[in-house]
C-alpha cells in the first residue's frame, strides 16, 4: 500500500472526528450529560459511543496486544450490538455522571492515537471498508448530537440557544408546484461504486405509477392553516392509531411551537423566535404529515416515487432542509441481505415499526447524503428535522 494512501485516510478520520468535537464546543459539561427522554442520548455518550465503534470494531480486530481504554466503557457505550455483549439500557444513559466529560475526551484522543498508529502502518481493504463504516456511523450522531441538545434545550424554560447568532432568514418559499412523473419501471437502491449502507441494496426494478409531487417542502405558514382550522381536531384527516396518540398526547401543534402573547412562536437551536413562515415545516411526525397531506387533498409519497424524482431538476429543497416522510414501511428490499457478525445488526434488524424518510436535513453533514439513502423513524418520532413533501 502506497503511504499516501495511508495520508488521505488519516486526514479523512481526522476531519470527522473533529467535527463532533466541535458540535460541542458551544455546550457545557452538563449540558453535555443530560438525556431528555429515551430517544434522546446525552452528546457525552454520543462522543463516546462513536469512539467505542472504532474500539470494538477496528482496534480489537487488528490492533497488536489490544487492551481496552476501559473494560468498562465496552458495556456503558454499546448502543444496541448485542452479539458484542452486554450493553447498559438506553433510557439511563442520562445517568452515567461518570465518566466525565473530561474522560470522555481522553478515551476519543486515546483512540484516535491507535487509530493513527494502525492508519500509518497501510490500508487494507477491510481496514478501508470498517474505516468508512466507523465514519459514516459518526455522521450519523453527529446529526442525532444536534437533534438530542435541542430536544434537551427546549426542556428549558429559559429557552437557551445552542448557537447564539440568529437564525438565518429562510428563503421565500415561492408558489407549490406539482411535477408530473410518468408510469414506468424504475431502478431502486443504490448503483454507484462508493460507499452505501446494506439497507440501500440490492439495486432492484420497481413499477411506479403515474404520479406528482410538490416541487418543494410544506411551509410553516401552510401547516399553520391546518392547525388554524382545526387539523388537530378532525379525526377525519387522521390514521387511527395517529389520532389515539395525539389525543393521548393532548398534542395541538408541533413539537417546538409555542402561542406566545397570541403569536406563534418556534424554538431553533437559536433559542426561541417568531415563527418564520416562509421555512419548511419541521419536526413533524409521519402521523402529522401524513394527516396534513389527507387534510391538503393529497398523501406522502412512496419511498420509490421520491427516489425516481429525486433526478428531476425541478424539485427543490430535496436535501439540507428537511427529511421527507415516505408512506413507505422500511422493509428490507427484494434480495436483502445483512453482514455477517455483529456488523450485520446495523440497519437489518431495525426493520420493523418504522417509515422511511429520504432526503437529507439542516442537521445532516455535508457529504452524507445521497438519493438511495434511507433514514428511517416510527410513526411518532418529531424530534428530528423531518418535513412534508407532497404527493398525489
Amino acid at each position: 500500500m502506497h503511504m499516501h494512501d495511508a495520508g488521505l485516510w488519516a486526514a479523512r478520520y481526522q476531519t470527522v472526528r473533529a467535527a463532533s468535537l466541535s458540535l460541542a464546543e458551544p455546550l457545557s459539561d452538563e449540558d453535555c450529560s443530560a438525556q431528555s427522554m429515551p430517544d434522546a442520548s446525552p452528546i457525552k455518550w454520543h462522543l463516546a459511543h462513536t469512539t467505542w465503534f472504532f474500539e470494538t470494531f477496528i482496534l480489537e480486530r487488528m490492533e497488536r496486544g489490544f487492551k481496552p481504554f476501559h473494560v468498562a466503557f465496552r458495556v456503558l457505550f454499546n448502543s444496541y450490538y448485542n452479539g458484542v455483549g452486554e450493553k447498559h439500557p438506553r433510557p439511563q444513559r442520562g445517568l452515567l455522571t461518570r465518566p466525565s466529560m473530561a474522560e470522555v475526551r481522553a478515551y476519543r484522543a486515546n483512540v484516535d492515537e491507535r487509530m493513527a498508529v494502525l492508519i500509518s502502518a497501510g490500508i487494507s481493504p477491510e481496514l478501508a471498508n470498517l474505516i468508512t463504516l466507523g465514519l459514516q456511523h459518526e455522521q450519523q450522531h453527529q446529526e442525532l448530537m444536534l437533534t438530542d441538545v435541542k430536544h434537551l434545550l427546549a426542556q428549558n424554560p429559559l429557552m437557551p440557544a445552542y448557537h447564539a447568532a440568529s437564525a438565518p432568514d429562510a428563503e421565500p418559499a415561492g408558489p407549490l408546484a406539482w411535477i408530473g412523473f410518468d408510469a414506468g419501471l424504475a431502478d431502486i437502491g443504490y448503483g454507484g461504486d462508493g460507499f452505501c449502507f446494506d439497507n440501500e441494496l440490492p439495486r432492484h426494478r420497481a413499477y411506479v405509477a403515474p404520479f406528482e409531487l410538490s416541487s418543494r417542502l410544506v411551509t410553516n405558514g401552510e401547516f399553520l392553516a391546518f392547525v388554524e382550522a382545526g387539523g388537530y381536531r378532525d379525526p377525519a384527516v387522521w390514521l387511527a392509531e395517529g389520532w389515539d396518540w395525539i389525543n393521548a398526547q393532548r398534542l395541538s401543534a408541533p413539537i417546538y411551537w409555542q402561542l406566545r402573547d397570541g403569536r406563534w412562536h418556534e424554538f431553533t437551536l437559536h433559542g426561541l423566535a417568531p415563527l418564520d413562515l416562509r421555512a419548511p415545516a419541521a419536526h413533524l411526525s409521519m402521523f402529522e404529515a401524513d394527516a396534513y397531506a389527507r387534510w391538503a387533498g393529497a398523501r406522502l409519497p412512496t419511498e420509490a416515487e421520491w427516489e425516481v424524482a429525486s433526478a428531476d431538476e425541478r424539485l427543490r429543497q430535496l436535501f439540507g432542509h428537511c427529511w421527507q416522510w415516505t408512506s413507505s414501511s422500511y422493509a428490507p428490499y427484494p434480495g436483502y441481505r445483512p453482514v455477517e457478525g455483529a456488523l450485520g445488526e446495523y440497519n437489518g434488524k431495525f426493520m420493523v415499526n418504522q417509515y422511511v424518510l429520504r432526503g437529507s436535513s439542516q442537521a445532516t453533514p455535508s457529504g452524507h447524503s445521497r438519493a438511495s439513502y434511507r433514514n428511517f423513524f416510527p410513526a411518532t418520532a418529531r424530534w428530528q428535522f423531518t418535513g412534508i413533501r407532497l404527493a398525489r
